[in-house]
């Protein structure tokens, strides 16, 4: 299978709980408050260093609930309720932009949910024309600008509104198609309306298209699922992401409503998820990483191959020189040594804002040890690989000496042929691409602790 192998033993071996890494330390290590001191800090370093921008913006917003959803949404039909919460993005932007510099040129722009085009277009450009009052947005699609989108809320201007706006990727939410599966999850979606959504972003522009897929839902079968998989793949998006369902109704009240019962049995999803990268790795898509796949020309893949690939809280990304700020309830941002979240609900983020406060509850410092496990994780997440002089290099470290006991928990993988460890350099084999997770969590320093958290599992 391409750069990937499946060895059933060894991933029913290694498949725990674990983080996504999409930052580290991972967000169950922010703590509150989040000093004023470290916001300053991080404030300073950002506007002398001016690096480039990657926004990103929580639209919360949903008209349907899908109950297998953990993201932080709030369900309503009333549209009334979208300008408030945008005015009071337009004051956090503000007051970010005091703090940060304003004018600052915007590589990587994304709209996430919720649903964000829960919007209106005129809400949509209201957005827009607040952004590029602050920041400097790339023109001639230089930048990645990209969206979530449910195709059951697009209503017949909304592709070409964002074609206007500058958007030039944008993601397709699908999870499966089988009629069954979407009514035990509340979301009915026909390949039908997903292809016409699909073909019009390809005539107005949009130079890249995701489709996200999720395995484990109720009532799958290997059958089933590979029939969703092969729609797909017809469909030809230029990205791939299968997820798996974390089944956590103790954490996401909406997932009480899925029964346990109806869901597939440990070892059909195992069989689901074989055969549906042996169905994408067979159409021609690049095993990326974890849960992502790309055509070979594609950004990602392209980058993976000249090892400039990155991650961030919004996944891969080939954008890894930008400061992250992020506006909106929960979201998180990133400036170089330092991460912060937003209040989780509305109300508190509000009144926040009208205080003249940005609503931040959480974030953390990083150390310098923090600072070496990041590259580590983030080299072996992305590329599959690691060379120890790069890191002796960058930090004044003896590799072997300073992760010493780490090398010696590898042990078990290398018998196992999960990784390959020679004297200046740690190779994932193709065996060890499924359990990248794994394996990045034994550079994982809060790992202890992390394990009494609620991770999902690898696999």
């Amino acid at each position: 299978m391409q750069n990937i192998y499946w060895n059933e033993s060894l991933i029913r071996k290694y498949d725990l709980q674990g983080p996504r890494y999409t930052s580290y330390p991972t967000a169950v290590e922010f703590s509150e408050p989040f000093c004023p001191a470290d916001l300053q800090q991080a404030a300073t370093k950002s506007h002398s260093a001016n690096r480039p921008l990657s926004l990103y913006f929580h639209i919360p917003f949903c008209a349907k609930l899908c109950y297998y959803c953990a993201c932080n949404k709030i369900v309503t039909k009333r549209k009334e309720k979208a300008l408030p919460y945008l005015q009071d993005v337009f004051k956090e932007m503000a007051l970010q932009v005091a703090l940060f510099g304003s004018g600052r040129e915007v590589h990587q722009l994304h709209w996430g949910g919720g649903t964000p085009t829960f919007l209106s277009s005129d809400e949509m450009r209201l957005l827009m024309q607040e952004t590029r009052k602050h920041f400097t947005l790339l023109s001639d699609d230089q930048g990645d600008y990209s969206i979530e989108i449910d195709p059951r809320e697009v209503a017949p201007d909304t592709l070409a509104t964002l074609r206007e706006l500058g958007f030039n990727r944008v993601s397709l939410g699908v999870q499966d198609f089988n009629p069954r599966v979407q009514k035990a999850v509340n979301r009915i979606q026909s390949p039908e309306l997903t292809l016409r959504v699909l073909e019009e972003a390809r005539r107005l522009g949009f130079r890249s298209i995701n489709v996200d897929l999720i395995y484990g839902l109720p009532h799958q079968t290997l059958s089933t699922f590979r029939e969703t998989v092969d729609t797909i793949i017809r469909f030809s998006p230029d990205r791939m992401s299968v997820f798996n369902y974390a089944h956590l109704p103790q954490r996401f009240m909406p997932q009480q409503r899925i029964l346990e019962q109806d869901l597939p049995r440990p070892e059909t999803k195992l069989e689901i998820l074989h055969n549906s990268i042996g169905q994408l790795i067979d159409a021609g898509y690049h095993f990326i990483g974890m849960d992502h796949f790309a055509k070979p020309d594609d950004t990602l893949a392209v980058a993976q191959a000249q090892g400039k690939l990155h991650r961030n809280f919004q996944g891969y990304t080939t954008h890894g020189n930008c400061d992250l700020m992020a506006f909106g309830v929960s979201s998180i941002s990133m400036m170089d040594r330092h991460y912060y979240q937003n209040r989780l609900d509305s109300e508190s983020y509000g009144e926040s804002l009208a205080r003249g406060e940005l609503p931040i509850f959480r974030g953390v410092s990083l150390t310098q040890d923090d600072v070496i496990r990041r590259e580590i994780i983030s080299q072996l997440i992305c590329q599959f690989t690691l060379q120890f002089p790069e890191i002796e290099r960058g930090f004044g470290i003896n590799f072997r000496d300073y992760f010493k006991s780490e090398l010696l928990a590898l042990e078990s993988m290398v018998e196992d042929g999960l990784v390959q460890l020679k004297q200046d350099s740690l190779q994932i084999n193709p065996p060890g691409r499924l359990l990248i997770r794994a394996i990045c969590k034994l550079f994982d320093i809060y790992r202890l602790q992390s394990e009494q958290n609620r991770f999902s599992r690898i696999i």
